[in-house]
């Protein structure tokens, strides 16, 4: 049966050719997985490496950890399975950021006749200023939007 051992703290110009190499002298090497960072491609400074048998990750265990490798101490410890995340994953925020300006919130026409648009939550609304169901009272008219939202009776227009 084949362990795998998590080793850390490793010179981030190691490669896996080299850690395999290290290693092969406590068993025989089924496999070296060494991380990259998405962004650069680099290395991440640790590697798994699963052994043939128990008893080389044994080995390699108890006689590895703070052992010196290009430069630095080795951290080893047996691995141990990848987490279970609960729930889904949340979504990616975006933050803008160049572009063509994004009119969602604020700005619109805020002079004339108060017949424009008065900006507000949502961007393209019209001449809408409710707040909450559209149309929940408000007297409209021809001349804008309705300007009524959850307060019912307030008017746009006078009369």
């Amino acid at each position: 049966m084949s362990t795998k051992i998590f080793v850390g703290n490793l010179n981030f110009q190691a490669t896996e050719q080299e850690l395999q190499d290290f290693l092969s002298s406590y068993g025989a090497i089924q496999e070296v997985f060494m991380p990259k960072d998405r962004e650069t491609g680099r290395p991440r400074g640790f590697a798994f490496v699963t052994f043939e048998d128990d008893a080389a990750a044994q080995a390699a265990l108890e006689s590895l950890n703070g052992k010196e490798f290009a430069g630095r101490p080795l951290t080893v410890n047996e691995a141990r399975a990848k987490e279970e995340r609960s729930g889904p994953r949340p979504p990616r925020r975006e933050f803008g950021g160049g572009g063509a300006p994004r009119r969602e919130f604020g700005g619109g026409d805020r002079g004339g006749d108060r017949g424009g648009s008065r900006g507000g939550f949502g961007g393209d609304r019209g001449g809408s200023r409710g707040g909450f169901g559209g149309d929940r009272g408000g007297r409209g008219g021809d001349r804008g939007g309705s300007r009524g939202g959850f307060r019912g009776g307030r008017g746009g227009d006078e009369y």
